[in-house]
């Protein structure tokens, strides 16, 4: 009796990369080229090109959607330009979702992380118990350990649903505090 050891064909870039979108578009998170590679069984520089390959088709169609990548993944989203457009047909309204403290503190917490409760109070000179739980339910911030210093407050920093809430690919694409200074002038 013998046995066929079937090979694996090598799959060309195109289809590469048609897999890749769809994992892309089923993923209800962004999905990160290490799983990409791990499901596709490729090696890391492949996904990478693929998905250059992808983006790039999607920037010269211009069409609705655009491939980001937000929180260290990749995800498929529709073009900014025409949320005002998604929200009539959905019939929302922009979500107003968080207070105006809850706000404050959330962007205390994004520019000065890692950050304790006492330190957003100096910034903002005002408590922040509230916001903080609010911003805590919404994981939209976590726990980072505590701070060594006198009562070893706890400390807090962003999450990464911060990052997809906020459609960025990490901190460093926050606008810069001078960007806001500019504003007031």
């Amino acid at each position: 009796m013998t046995e066929e050891i079937e090979e694996k064909q090598p799959r060309n870039i195109s289809e590469i990369i048609s897999i890749i979108e769809a994992l892309i578009f089923v993923a209800d998170e962004p999905i990160t080229i290490k799983s990409l590679a791990e499901v596709l069984e490729e090696d890391r520089e492949t996904i990478e090109a693929a998905i250059e390959e992808l983006r790039g088709e999607y920037e010269q169609r211009a069409g609705g959607l655009q491939l980001r990548e937000i929180a260290g993944g990749w995800q498929l989203s529709t073009r900014t330009e025409y949320h005002e457009e998604i929200r009539a047909f959905l019939k929302t309204r922009p979500s107003a979702k968080l207070s105006l403290a809850a706000l404050e503190t959330l962007s205390v917490i994004a520019y000065k992380q890692p950050v304790t409760v006492p330190e957003i109070l100096e910034i903002r000179g005002v408590q922040s118990a509230s916001a903080i739980k609010t911003l805590l339910d919404k994981r939209l911030i976590v726990a980072r350990g505590r701070k060594e210093t006198v009562g070893r407050p706890m400390q807090y920093g962003t999450s990464k649903d911060f990052l997809i809430q906020f459609g960025l690919k990490d901190l460093s694409e926050l606008p810069s505090i001078e960007d806001f200074e500019d504003l007031i002038q």
